[in-house]
């Protein structure tokens, strides 16, 4: 972006930056509002993306893709966040659900999935979050009992990201019940395997394009080398993993009141306003990571915001980039209105401050 100084970013990736931004200008944002509408984004969109490079670029080359750094999936993440296109799952499919295929992944499941993961022939997701558990993955019921050379998979699973559109969805199951988190493992689990069923497209507050589906397993017959790793290592996995999540550039909090006075505060995405902010940049030095640091001091600005009576609090964090990723803490006020892209003419005027810790 003009006027922000970035010093993560190469050349080569600002000039795949102008690529991302010009494709979602032409083949996304006209088409944005009709997909909130119908609850998910067109299927096409995810081979043109394939075709230009777009879906992850992190792959190596054997199995399609071009073998880049995670910074391509920072700008690609970064783009659709700067251009108020909530409804494109990009950023689950390239961050994480993939990454887990490449790193876990025998050779067999590689050459079989990649490749059209990598042209958007394969849309993936993740499959943790359950209606009684939420999020806990200690907690989770879904469980895949042995049976020969097969496992047998019941449960149900909620929230799904890219749930509707998915073509293969890595499920998270206990293999152990009685042993706790050792005994959870992962699954590759294909869209049309008898007793995998999706429910509701859900609806939401925000993010009304981005499909969002209840997923049921009844009986579901997988073989076992639709296992992902090892058994029994699927919370290792997860925990290993996850912190790619935050890693990705976040979008904001949103902090607000409403007619009541009463503070309403939820996360979501979304660019930021052209109006008055003052954006604070956090250096976090490598070896300050996992202190948790960045996150008290972000914590911090956001408290001192509200207290100072801003209307909204954007908060953009992409601190997993090699050497001293960025955070970026944005503070301003905001009319309530449609959230537009932040002109590259309004970013010289904004004011920033840097931080080292």
């Amino acid at each position: 972006m003009s006027g922000m100084p970035r010093f993560v970013y190469e050349e080569e990736h600002e000039m795949f930056r102008t690529s991302v931004r010009k494709f979602l200008e032409t083949e996304a944002a006209p088409y944005h509002a009709q997909w909130e509408k119908d609850g998910h984004v067109d299927r096409q969109l995810w081979i043109k993306a394939g075709e230009q490079g777009f879906l992850s670029p992190t792959v190596g080359e054997e199995y399609g893709g071009v073998g880049a750094d995670f910074r391509y999936n920072a700008i690609v993440d970064e783009e659709i966040g700067r251009s108020g296109l909530t409804g494109i799952g990009w950023g689950l499919h390239s961050d994480i659900a993939v990454p887990y295929i490449v790193r876990y992944g025998n050779e067999a499941q590689k050459e079989k999935y990649l490749p059209k993961c990598v042209t958007g022939e394969i849309i993936t997701a993740i499959a943790m979050t359950e209606p009684g558990a939420g999020s806990d993955l200690q907690g989770i019921k879904t469980t895949a009992v042995k049976d020969g050379d097969d496992y047998i998979l019941n449960g149900s699973k909620t929230f799904i990201t890219n749930g509707q559109l998915s073509d293969l969805v890595i499920v998270v199951a206990k293999t152990d019940p009685a042993a706790g988190a050792k005994g959870t493992s992962l699954f590759l689990v294909e869209t049309g395997t008898p007793g995998f069923t999706k429910g509701r497209n859900l609806e939401k507050v925000g993010m009304k394009a981005q499909d969002t589906s209840e997923l049921f397993f009844q009986d579901v017959r997988i073989s076992k080398e639709q296992l992902l790793g090892e058994e029994g290592m699927g919370f290792v996995y997860l925990m290993q993993d996850l912190p790619q999540l935050h890693a990705r550039p976040r979008g904001i909090i949103l902090l607000a009141r409403d007619p009541h006075g009463t503070p309403v505060g939820c996360g979501m995405t979304h660019p930021l306003d052209d109006t008055s902010v003052e954006v604070k940049r956090v250096f976090v030095d490598p070896a300050a990571r996992g202190t948790g640091l960045g996150k008290t001091l972000c914590l911090a600005l956001i408290d001192q915001a509200r207290a100072d009576g801003y209307a909204r609090v954007l908060l953009d964090t992409s601190r997993s980039l090699p050497a001293a990723g960025p955070l970026y803490l944005a503070l301003g006020f905001a009319e309530r209105g449609p959230y537009q892209p932040i002109p590259d003419s309004a970013l010289p005027h904004l004011r920033f401050f840097e931080f080292t810790l």
